[in-house]
């Protein structure tokens, strides 16, 4: 990973302010880490951006309300707005909604990993026959974070046809950051009873529970605490817009506290309906002290992908 946050370009067209970059710096700065790592973040091929967003504009089923986009720019102004926030690594979360798509998916972001040092090189996969041979191609070829989005592609993770996925992902250890919770709406499949079956199955599976599983919050908190590589990413959670529809508990802060190194910042950049400085905002504002503070934006991802 590169050590060196660049400069962001004052002549390029950006969906951001230098003085909003200023903001993510100052928190982060101000707590003596030397940056961030944002786990959960989105670039995608062009047209399936596209659709994605057309889809946020719609107010799809899948999002139920209004959700602007904030950092919807070109693919070369969203990098570089990471970079000015001083993002020391991320990742390419791309997901399939239907067969023969994955692995076209996981060619497109082997390749903006090659172009872009500070991604993660990210792959991922759906239930079909040929699955268990390009995850063997994706693991052979360096991937070092796995998306599956069991909302959006409508399978069960139970699939038969991805038992030799799940073994493969157990025996090699490559993180999977999977949205499974039943929010913002929720899905045939979605929920943490098939995801509890599916680690009782490979109890040894690397699973990231995006949003922290909202909103079955506990549930899911109670699986990160029962499973030893069972983490969970911030993604949304705690801000103004997850809270006003799916409150975390807070007579849960005492367990994610104790919790403190399973937990994983990731923002949803750049699908996201407020400021980047917000999302850190609701990290900070839930009074966990500012070492747990440390650990979940930068420490507990740097060690879980060896980042430097």
């Amino acid at each position: 990973m590169n050590s060196v946050v660049p400069e962001p370009n004052p002549s390029a067209p950006t969906p951001f302010s230098e003085a909003e970059a200023q903001r993510v710096r100052s928190i982060w700065g101000t707590l003596g880490l030397p940056g961030l790592i944002d786990v959960h973040t989105h670039f995608m091929p062009r047209s399936v951006m596209d659709k994605v967003w057309a889809y946020f504009d719609s107010a799809g089923p899948l999002v139920g309300r209004e959700w602007p986009i904030t950092y919807r720019a070109d693919e070369d102004v969203r990098v570089a707005a990471l970079q000015a926030f001083g993002i020391r690594a991320y990742s390419s979360l791309v997901y399939p909604h239907k067969p023969n798509m994955a692995e076209w998916l996981n060619g497109w972001a082997a390749d903006f990993a090659a172009h872009h040092p500070d991604c993660l090189h990210t792959a991922t996969f759906y239930p079909e026959e040929p699955a268990t041979a390009y995850v063997s191609k994706a693991i052979a070829a360096g991937t070092r974070v796995f998306k599956c989005h069991i909302q959006v592609g409508a399978f069960s993770p139970l699939d038969p046809l991805l038992d030799g996925v799940w073994s493969q992902i157990a025996d090699a250890q490559v993180p999977v950051i999977i949205h499974c919770g039943s929010g913002p709406a929720p899905g045939t499949y979605t929920g943490p009873e098939p995801i509890a079956r599916l680690l009782r199955r490979f109890p040894s599976l690397p699973l990231i529970i995006a949003h922290m599983g909202t909103p079955e919050y506990e549930q899911f908190l109670g699986l990160a605490e029962r499973f030893e590589n069972v983490r969970l990413d911030t993604t949304m959670s705690f801000t103004d817009f997850s809270e006003a529809d799916a409150p975390y508990p807070p007579e849960l802060r005492p367990r994610l506290a104790d919790l403190g190194p399973k937990i994983l910042f990731g923002s949803d950049f750049p699908n996201i309906p407020y400021a980047y400085t917000h999302a850190l905002d609701a990290i900070v504002r839930l009074d966990l002290g500012d070492d747990w503070v440390r650990g979940v934006l930068y420490r507990n991802a740097a060690g879980l992908f060896g980042v430097h």
